[in-house]
């Protein structure tokens, strides 16, 4: 050990070594945390020290659920380890919404697709965001629903009972309209 080290810190120097590179059990004999799946850990303790500090990072595509950094202090860890969990994007679904209306989710989060009025899902309702950052089961779709009675629908009347978008049936008129002109013409040649 150098001159300069011995008189710096000559409490510290016990036959020749620096014990204060060496933390006393006493105050931080715990053992190093576990590697986490999807994530890493690093020590960013401060050099003479006697706490020990790990701060956990997660892959690109996963969340960190817990305390980001934890330290040893009386031989315990502060907090459990953190997990990594996978992330979902929130899905698109035309003529519905979810349950629960965020940017993402994490697994294993569970959400409801609801359907707007006159729709009706096509698929499973219910929805998990799944370790693999994907939807299980697959994302189901909403449907138009047509009421009852309302297949065939061959008069104006019938048609505003079936359709309850006014624009709807606007449209559905001049198909009628234009259906009607072509059996017409077919019948004049």
């Amino acid at each position: 050990m150098s001159l300069k080290m011995q008189r710096t810190y000559p409490a510290l120097c016990l036959l020749g070594v620096l014990s204060l590179l060496q933390c006393p059990p006493v105050l931080c004999d715990c053992r190093m945390p576990p590697i986490i799946a999807h994530g890493s850990r690093k020590d960013v303790s401060l050099l003479f020290s006697f706490t020990t500090v790990v701060q956990y990072e997660c892959d690109e595509g996963y969340v960190l659920v817990g305390e980001a950094k934890i330290t040893c202090k009386n031989s315990r860890w502060s907090s459990p380890a953190p997990q990594c969990k996978a992330r979902c994007r929130k899905p698109e679904i035309e003529n519905g919404n979810l349950s629960v209306d965020k940017d993402q989710y994490v697994e294993p989060e569970n959400v409801a697709v609801q359907c707007d009025s006159g729709y009706v899902v096509v698929g499973s309702q219910s929805i998990t965001c799944s370790a693999k950052g994907t939807w299980y089961p697959e994302v189901p779709k909403c449907e138009w629903e047509v009421p009852r009675g309302c297949q065939q629908v061959l008069t104006g009347s019938k048609l505003m009972q079936c359709l309850s978008r006014p624009e709807d049936v606007k449209m559905a008129l001049e198909f009628y309209k234009l259906s009607l002109e072509i059996q017409q013409m077919e019948q004049e040649t």
